[in-house]
């Protein structure tokens, strides 16, 4: 690991394609500026930590299951709507 000591104003180079900036400091909080390839994905590390915690989830599920439960729910959902006609055409 490198760690240097940047000066608001100040950048560092990786390679030929980024440069990573200091654009403000204030108090404990330094903002960054990062110039890079449109096509190079950068993101906060609690980002990306949250992204592939909810891709492990997702790989996690049981799309069988999830099939039959939406099937059942339409089901469920058809037979009350025809108990509801059914109750209104017997009251009249």
């Amino acid at each position: 690991m490198l760690i240097l000591s940047r000066k608001k104003g100040e950048s560092i180079k990786i390679g030929d394609d980024i440069e990573i900036f200091v654009a403000e400091i204030k108090g404990d909080k330094v903002r960054l500026g990062i110039s890079a390839p449109d096509d190079m994905k950068i993101c906060r590390t609690e980002l990306y930590l949250t992204v592939e915690n909810n891709k492990e989830a997702s790989d996690k599920v049981d799309l069988l299951k999830v099939f039959q439960l939406s099937r059942n729910l339409k089901a469920l959902a058809q037979d009350s709507a025809q108990e509801e006609k059914e109750g209104r055409d017997g009251d009249n």
